[in-house]
């Protein structure tokens, strides 16, 4: 199939073009570069698009015979730069050992995510949005190679085959590297069309197991993360920051802190007063010794009982409309049976293994900076703006970054801001590595918001559900935003009401509605975001009704799965892999959850079993994804088991509480992650498709949580309604 450079998926772009950079070295170099929208933009261009003066490209085959690819997407553990590799190898006919892959500066629009219209990483939309125009990059590369080597050999291009990085020529015998043709390649015209495979010729792409490109690095330690970066002169920063969200410095004292040895400076930043030294150690150490009076006026100084009782008090109005559909109160007032439920999902921290932090350096240019950065447009015009210089002329250095799970994708570029703060603040004298804490981290904020839900359906007298009422009330992660115009309709954030407002099930009469809370607590999505509390309302619920209608919670969701073909199919194939219809030994039961987010579908059977003390242990999880194109299926079953232990530590222990505005957790002991000793048996199983790829860092946590609360209400017949479960007597 010959194409044209394609849009991307599922929200194109205005158009993709092909551009060729032949640098002196020889270095065949091709890349798409981007006239960039957002979603709700028109799809015709009102002019042709500008290209960048000297974009660089997504495919560099240099001399020695190694292929680069530009990652644009920030791997913090998930496998994206292996995964985006894997789409340019299996085009261009590459050995997959040739391969190698750097870090994309941040230059937009050439190295835009299509899906946001700035460059970024998040939604687990990196395979989704890069799949066509890396397909179409590789393919270019591999039809310039072809070109060039049928021009030196002077034989038909036709004629000419490329497998495993080498280019043969079968009658006369003739074989080259990419190496050696890489510098004639460049040279070529740049093909308007290009021939893909068909899926049915793919190598590398779905094999079942190809080496990731960071594996040795991170083993051997070779892999650079931001805290590994060292300069001239580098100093160490942290800051202390007002116990209460929103507070602000109004006067302070530092004299004890700089007398500790190693002290460099103390100065004020808008967040707080940074503390610099030699190392941090000792800039943590005078952190603890400054005397600071904090401004409470505008903070938060509720508790987070309070907080609760605010968000029930509200959930006896009305909200603004999310999804209504037919007549909920009089269906629901014509039902045999009505069915009520409440829900509380508290404030979660991300809690990644590397805490945030950066490198800033003032240069006679602008700046540099290395970090994990996840959105670089946003960080890139941030500094830019705090220290008084163009966007283009501070240069981000993305680093490896060790997790993150929406962490580091802020829209106020938050830890990146502190750190430029800081290098402002002290004249630029000297490079500054901003360092946080495990405290700091757990502390600091940007949590996945707390939630209040309200649920009542109503049953005719077969269990059919005939009416449908949700409210959910808590504060909005997107309003106040740079994406508010794109993503709030009605005052309606999507990432508030998602997995609710479209939930797979086809009820004839539904009223969906959502309150905005406001509170100076920042808020961020979390790994799926909405889905990871709405999905778990809904799926219990469900479960609910079926054991009110007496029907088999399997049955009942199909019954009611009208055009959800893909979520009918893992639905029964997770039923089916866990023997949903076996009996279990006594004490022992499943549950089951299905999903949609991000385009995948994911089903999930949880079964757990209860111990002589009454305490539930779980014991197997099997899951199922449908997440289009696998291109890595390694990588893909990792995301699930990954996501399958984030979601059950979430569900079984985590909350962050507040006391008077201030956070109970501080650190590990009580804010407690997952351990080894908790992880149950995990299998997976990847449904076979032709569709284009979607996300997998993100839809293994929703079905989670549900189908571990249903296994509860199986076995005990108790249905928990309020996270952690650690607050009930089963854990």
């Amino acid at each position: 199939m010959y194409i044209k450079p394609p849009a991307a998926q599922p929200v194109p772009s205005r158009r993709t073009f092909l551009k060729l950079m032949a640098a002196s070295t020889g270095v065949l170099a091709v890349g798409s570069v981007l006239s960039v929208t957002t979603a709700s933009a028109a799809e015709t261009p009102a002019a042709p698009p500008t290209f960048p003066k000297q974009p660089d490209a997504f495919v560099r085959i240099a001399p020695d015979n190694t292929v680069t690819v530009v990652v644009k997407h920030l791997d913090k553990g998930q496998g994206i730069a292996t995964g985006l590799a894997t789409i340019v190898a299996e085009e261009l006919d590459a050995d997959w050992s040739q391969v190698r892959t750097e870090f994309a500066p941040a230059v937009v629009p050439l190295y835009a995510n299509r899906a946001f219209g700035i460059q970024g990483t998040g939604g687990s939309s990196g395979i989704n949005n890069s799949w066509d125009e890396l397909r179409y990059s590789g393919a270019a590369a591999r039809e310039m190679l072809v070109a060039a080597a049928a021009q030196e050999w002077s034989v038909p291009a036709s004629e000419i085959t490329v497998s495993k990085g080498v280019i043969s020529h079968a009658k006369s015998g003739k074989k080259s590297n990419f190496g050696a043709l890489s510098a004639k390649a460049a040279a070529q015209p740049v093909p308007q069309e290009v021939k893909l495979k068909d899926p049915k010729e793919f190598k590398l792409v779905g094999a079942a197991h190809l080496p990731r490109v960071d594996s040795v690095a991170k083993t051997t330690g070779q892999a650079k993360f931001s805290l590994d970066i060292r300069r001239p002169n580098m100093v160490r920063a942290v800051i202390a920051r007002s116990p209460r969200f929103g507070g602000k410095v109004k006067s302070f004292d530092a004299t004890e802190a700089k007398a500790v040895k190693g002290v460099i400076d103390v100065v004020q930043v808008p967040n707080g007063v940074a503390v610099l030294a030699k190392d941090t150690w000792t800039a943590k150490q005078a952190r603890e010794k400054l005397k600071i009076e904090w401004d409470d006026s505008a903070a938060e100084t509720r508790s987070t009982a309070q907080i609760l009782a605010d968000y029930k008090a509200t959930a006896a109005k009305e909200g603004l409309p999310a999804n209504v559909k037919g007549d909920s109160g009089a269906a629901m007032a014509k039902a045999a049976k009505v069915v009520e439920a409440e829900y509380v999902f508290p404030y979660l921290a991300h809690a990644p293994m590397e805490p945030l932090n950066a490198v800033v350096e003032i240069t006679p240019q602008g700046a540099e900076i290395w970090a994990g950065s996840q959105f670089q447009t946003v960080e890139q015009g941030t500094a830019a703006a705090i220290l008084g210089l163009k966007p283009e002329q501070v240069q981000i250095h993305t680093t490896w970054a060790g997790g993150s799970f929406g962490r580091r994708a802020t829209v106020t570029a938050d830890y990146i801001a502190e750190a430029a703060s800081v290098a402002k603040a002290t004249g630029g004298k000297y490079p500054v590595q901003l360092v946080w804490t495990r405290e700091d981290d757990i502390t600091g904020g940007y949590y996945r918001p707390m939630w209040y839900q309200k649920m009542r359906a109503g049953l005719d007298a077969s269990g059919k559900v005939v009416a449908w009422e949700h409210r959910i009330v808590g504060k909005s992660i997107i309003t106040g935003t740079p994406f508010e115009k794109v993503m709030v309709k009605g005052g309606v954030d999507a990432t508030s009401v998602e997995g609710a407002a479209d939930m797979p099930y086809a009820v004839p009469n539904i009223h969906i509605d959502v309150h905005n809370a406001t509170s100076p607590v920042p808020v961020l999505w979390w790994r799926s975001v909405g889905h990871s509390q709405n999905a778990y309302a809904v799926e219990t619920f469900i479960d609910r009704l079926a054991h009110e209608a007496k029907q088999d919670p399997v049955a009942y969701r199909l019954a009611l799965m009208q055009g959800q073909e893909r979520s009918a199919a893992v639905l029964k194939l997770a039923a089916e892999k866990a023997g949903w219809s076996k009996k279990l030994p006594a004490g022992h039961a499943r549950g089951i959850a299905v999903a949609e987010s991000f385009g995948s579908h994911v089903a999930q059977v949880v079964e757990i079993s209860k111990d002589k003390d009454g305490k539930i242990k779980v014991d197997r999880v099997v899951c199922v994804v449908d997440c289009g194109i696998a291109v890595n299926p390694d990588v893909i079953k990792a995301q699930m088991e990954g996501g399958i232990g984030y979601g059950l530590g979430a569900i079984l222990r985590d909350e962050i509480t507040l006391t008077d505005g201030k956070v109970d957790q501080t650190n590990f002991d009580s804010y407690m992650p997952l351990r080894i000793s908790d992880m149950p048996k995990i299998e997976v199983h990847i449904v076979p498709s032709g569709v284009h790829p979607s996300g997998v860092g993100e839809p293994g946590v929703p079905p989670l949580g549900p189908a571990l609360a249903n296994a509860v209400f199986a076995l005990t017949g108790k249905a928990v309604t309020e996270l952690p479960m650690s607050k009930s007597d089963l854990i």
